[in-house]
């Protein structure tokens, strides 16, 4: 009998690993692997769903389309927290789970916000680039600026915003937050966008992408923002309108940027590849070895937990399970 295939693009699924691959075979069911290194068109995800009972993911596109043509398909399994890829009202319409690995990855992708804040103020990827090609330039042009003393707006006050300003307490700086969910509490000062925006040394973003959150870093916020200001996004590149800030740095109206995440991964810009006065991270913010060994094991649950009747951890809307059972 044909075992049930399992869909596996997140790269570097450990096929064999006692806490992951290894426990899906034993449970009968094949591996299909195909990783994902790009964007990849519905219809190209339609032929890998082919026959697929569940997926363990990255940034994968599951539109509706490609959801009702993937009949088989009763799990997915998200490597990560962010669902802007998965159309998860439709998903859960048609029954199939959506699930993924909240704490996870937290403190990983704080950790990589504020080593790009200090990569952009220190200077370090240029500095590495001119010492690599016989450069020894230290002042002029070439003068970093510092962390220390700053005011860091931070744009989202959740479990990521909140670690992030836990990590900038040794910098003595002061911290403004964005977030109509946040409550003041010691160290912290709520304040409108626009004023974080004017304020600011370093903004920082820590928000999902929705619908009221898309394009919200736009040309109009980024003209508020210091011409010596540096903008950090290690959340979503559908927060920022990538032309408006490749416009606002070629023009120096913005010191610089740092950015862990894109419009379209990989980025295409040109412009954008050609700047100097930008720090650019494959979307590794929450990857770290500890991390992916904990959101691959718990991808790996969710599937082996919903293939078998039972209620996953990180199930994004439980109605998908009412209407599987229906």
């Amino acid at each position: 009998m044909q075992r049930p295939p399992i869909l596996i693009t997140w790269p570097d699924y450990d096929a064999d690993g006692p806490e992951t691959g290894r426990r899906l075979t034993s449970a009968g069911l094949s591996l299909r692997f195909a990783p994902r290194r790009e964007d990849r068109s519905a219809d190209a995800m339609i032929e890998l769903l082919d026959g697929v009972a569940g997926a363990i993911v990255s940034t994968d596109n599951f539109d509706h389309e490609v959801l009702r043509r993937s009949r088989a398909l009763r799990v997915i399994a998200r490597v990560g927290v962010g669902t802007d890829s998965i159309d998860v009202e439709a998903a859960t319409r048609l029954g199939v789970a959506v699930c993924t690995t909240p704490g996870a990855n937290e403190s990983s992708t704080a950790d990589h916000a504020v080593g790009l804040m200090l990569a952009a103020l220190r200077r370090i990827p240029e500095h590495d680039r001119a010492v690599r090609a016989g450069g020894w330039l230290r002042t002029g042009d070439a003068t970093p600026w510092e962390l220390s003393g700053a005011t860091i707006g931070l744009v989202g006050y959740g479990v990521i915003g909140r670690l992030v300003h836990r990590r900038l307490d040794g910098f003595r700086v002061q911290v403004l937050v964005s977030d109509p969910d946040a409550r003041a509490h010691d160290g912290v000062r709520l304040v409108a966008l626009p004023e974080l925006l004017s304020r600011s040394d370093v903004v920082s973003l820590h928000l999902p992408l929705t619908t009221g959150t898309a394009n919200l870093i736009d040309a109009e916020r980024l003209a508020l923002m210091r011409p010596d200001a540096v903008l950090v996004n290690t959340a979503r590149g559908g927060l920022v309108d990538e032309r408006a800030l490749v416009e606002a740095l070629e023009r120096r109206r913005l010191r610089a940027a740092a950015l862990d995440v894109f419009e379209v991964e990989p980025p295409a810009h040109p412009r954008l590849l050609a700047l100097p006065n930008v720090v650019l991270t494959p979307h590794v913010g929450g990857v770290s070895e500890r991390s992916v060994a904990e959101m691959t094991r718990r991808a790996t649950d969710a599937v082996l937990d919903v293939l078998a009747g039972r209620m996953p951890e990180g199930l994004v809307d439980p109605r998908a399970l009412q209407v599987q059972s229906a």
